[in-house]
């Protein structure tokens, strides 16, 4: 599948389950809410104590795939390499990740004091490959 197209479905289909490695290897699931920002990375916002945030610190290869809200029907899977964006420098990219999925937040001030309470972090993965490539 090209990454465009890829990108495209994940652009409008925002839920997602993303796979890390833990130190063993073993897959560790996490479902996600996803967006898609303007470097064309998949972005997601997660706690900085995270399992997921820790794993991806050690090993930064990750799956992720996203499939529509009805959970059935054509789906996406992506391959890919993820970056951990802390706080402050994650603020901006956490302000527009929630106007793609919600658009605007009623207190936007509020909104940026959650998300330093809770230690908010951003994980910016850069794809590299995109599947499926066949249906069957």
């Amino acid at each position: 599948m090209d990454l465009s197209d890829a990108l495209d479905f994940l652009r409008a289909n925002h839920r997602s389950v993303l796979i890390a490695r833990k130190a063993g290897g073993d897959p560790q699931p996490s479902p996600v809410v996803h967006g898609v920002d303007a470097e064309e990375r998949v972005v997601i916002s997660s706690r900085e104590p995270a399992y997921k945030v820790r794993h991806l610190r050690r090993d930064p290869r990750v799956t992720l795939c996203a499939f529509p809200d009805g959970f059935f029907g054509k789906w996406v899977s992506i391959e890919g390499t993820a970056e951990i964006v802390s706080l402050p420098a994650a603020m901006g990219g956490l302000v527009e990740l929630y106007q793609q999925i919600s658009g605007a937040h009623p207190d936007w001030d509020e909104y940026r004091a959650a998300m330093e309470r809770e230690r908010r972090v951003l994980i910016a993965v850069t794809p590299i490959s995109a599947g499926p490539d066949r249906a069957g």
